[in-house]
């Protein structure tokens, strides 16, 4: 979103096809008459649009420039290069031409639960090299007989990629237990009221 502060946009969209070559990316200056343009493909009747991203990066910037309305941005701290929140809640706005527009706050982190059908999609081609290897409960490192590090020393796979997969799986399996866990607590609570309004209803 900012390219007019980097002189090598084309170096950053490099690292993101290595890491996810089916999801579009697009470089561009958030300021820019042309940014609109840029990201014409995704709005029109019927669509909606999200920003997501840290505080600072320019979400607001390009709401205002899809939306035409002047929404409050902020600079990046210099010392932290973190934004200031300047949007504060979650707020849609109409896009000339149709489609609506959804401004978020600034986030640190984002936690999805039971994806793994996703990501495996998104993987496709590292979830069925996992399938061959050697060991069903392969963590694709060391063991011996792991067709996913084989494809990535002859090349065939970005190792980076792989690491990528690795810590989605990771992150979605620990999200997904703990989401889990609440629901089945949350249950529990329900249970334990219902009966205790059974039984003062009862007494």
């Amino acid at each position: 979103t900012k390219t007019d502060r980097t002189g090598d946009p084309d170096a950053f969209l490099d690292r993101l096809r290595a890491i996810g070559p089916a999801v579009p990316a697009v470089a561009l200056n958030a300021k820019s008459p042309g940014a609109t343009l840029a990201l014409m493909p995704w709005c029109g009747p019927g669509q909606t649009v999200a920003f997501l991203g840290m505080s600072g990066v320019g979400k607001s910037t390009l709401a205002s420039a899809l939306t035409g309305l002047d929404l409050d941005t902020g600079d990046l701290s210099a010392d932290r290069m973190r934004g200031r929140h300047t949007t504060t809640a979650r707020e849609m706005h109409a896009i000339p031409g149709g489609g609506w527009l959804i401004d978020t706050p600034g986030m640190r982190e984002l936690r999805l639960a039971d994806m793994a059908e996703g990501i495996d999609a998104a993987f496709a081609e590292i979830t069925e090299l996992a399938g061959a290897c050697r060991f069903r409960d392969c963590t694709h490192g060391p063991e011996p007989g792991c067709a996913v590090q084989a494809a990535v020393q002859a090349g065939e796979v970005d190792a980076a990629r792989v690491e990528r997969w690795k810590k989605l799986r990771a992150e979605d399996a620990g999200h997904s237990a703990l989401a889990l866990d609440r629901r089945r607590k949350g249950k529990a609570l329900a249970q334990r009221v219902k009966q205790a309004k059974r039984a003062k209803r009862e007494g």
